[in-house]
Formats: structure tokens, sequence, C-alpha cells
């Protein structure tokens, strides 16, 4: 199902503080989350995927299932 702008939760990009744009829309927790150009959703995205690896690496050695 395509992401559409009337069910984002925010009217705001959180980057730049524009209007958010519809060809500019993820889903994020569940939800329909906005950004003013696809360039500050890439970015979003990109941080999201950096954070999930590091936190996912550090799982891994508190569970000692990976060699430190």
């Amino acid at each position: 199902m395509p992401l559409r702008r009337e069910d984002c939760i925010n009217d705001y990009c959180p980057w730049s503080g524009d209007p958010v744009s519809a060809d500019a829309l993820m889903r994020y927790r569940g939800q329909v989350v906005g950004f003013c150009n696809t360039g500050c959703r890439d970015k979003f995205a990109s941080g999201l995927t950096c954070f999930d690896e590091l936190i996912d690496a550090a799982v891994e050695v508190e569970e000692g299932t990976q060699d430190v």
C-alpha cells in the first residue's frame, strides 16, 4: 500500500522545518513520517541503518555471541 501524506504524523520536516512533501514519506515504527524532500528522508533512513548495525553488534557482544 502506498504511503499517503494524509496519514503522516508530522507536518514539518524534522531536519529543515519545511513542510512535508508527499514524495518524501517513509514508515517508521509503524507510522508514516515525512520530510521536506527525499534527501532528508534518505538521511534519516541512513542514520537508522547505522544505529541498528551498531546496536545489533553491541547486543551480540553482551550476549557473548560475537568475539571481541
